[in-house]
């Protein structure tokens, strides 16, 4: 929603201020549709270039992260929290011969059922149940910090692929005031081929191929760089979750108290979306 007020303000702040000041806008407007199928159409040739089929989608589903926001909620951060606590507590308490069922089968798991919208994201599920099958099978001869440094490395392949729809935006983002130079070069040669025409014809012309140059610059900071900047601030929100449950398997293997699991599981989670430690304490008590 802020974004959309967002839009509508910088459009409404540049074309309303141009002509409030006593500019023109019909120039603008009439060379708006020719500069922008040359600087649109180049930059969506060059992401093309520059990117796979499976990194274009990506792309989309980025662009769509903007306008939707994080896709963790409050809820679910406690919802996670619940979720791997308990599953260490019963390989602590009840040992792993307990725990694989739940881990080989998650869809099947009464626990894991609790969650179901923390079971609609399977990289967070894989990564618990991955990191715990490998408990499981070490038999507990695992270093904790061994176990910490697989998660981390898990952890930071899945923020390099989340992180490039935010990196491609961007680099659209640098390219499109260069873009805007090429569109006003080809109006500087239109304009040149018609140097026998009346002043206030080339006038005309000119002005349009500088529109070029303003579109490109406009769209560079104006647009596609915020959203490249709100895409990376909605993944690295959502990333968050990932680094909760290592915190949590973690902590647990070092056999730290519930109190110091706890708080080690909120102290990477973002303010808004932090649980009071009353709220988890106590909610343990019930599950």
């Amino acid at each position: 929603m802020f974004q959309i007020i967002g839009i509508v303000v910088l459009i409404a702040m540049v074309f309303g201020g141009f002509a409030f000041t006593g500019g023109n806008l019909t120039p603008v407007l009439h060379a708006l549709p020719h500069e922008m199928l040359i600087i649109g159409g180049a930059g969506v040739g060059s992401l093309i270039i520059g990117n796979s089929t499976r990194e274009l989608k990506a792309l989309a589903a980025g662009l769509a992260k903007v306008f939707k926001g994080p896709k963790f909620k409050r809820q679910d951060f406690l919802d996670c929290i619940f979720l791997v606590i308990r599953l260490m507590k019963m390989l602590r308490t009840e040992g792993p011969v307990a725990l694989e069922p739940h881990i080989e089968a998650p869809e099947s798991s009464e626990i894991f059922q609790e969650y179901p919208r923390l079971m609609k994201d399977p990289v967070l599920i894989h990564l618990i149940t991955d990191t715990l099958r490998l408990v499981v099978v070490s038999s507990g001869t695992l270093h904790p910090h061994a176990v910490e440094e697989v998660m981390d490395n898990s952890i930071k392949n899945r923020s390099h692929h989340s992180l490039q729809p935010a990196e491609s935006l961007q680099n659209l983002a640098d390219a499109l005031p260069a873009l805007g130079i090429v569109a006003a070069v080809l109006g500087v040669v239109k304009t040149m081929g018609s140097i026998d025409k009346p002043p206030e014809i080339l006038g005309a012309m000119i002005g349009s191929a500088l529109v070029g140059t303003f579109l490109g610059v406009l769209l560079a900071y104006g647009l596609v760089g915020p959203f490249a900047h709100r895409a990376k601030q909605v993944i690295e929100a959502d990333l968050a979750m990932y680094h909760t449950v290592k915190q949590i398997i973690v902590a647990s293997l070092y056999n730290h108290p519930i109190p110091l699991v706890i708080e080690a599981a909120r102290s990477g989670i973002e303010h808004s979306n932090q649980p009071s430690f009353a709220e988890v304490f106590d909610g343990m008590r019930t599950r």
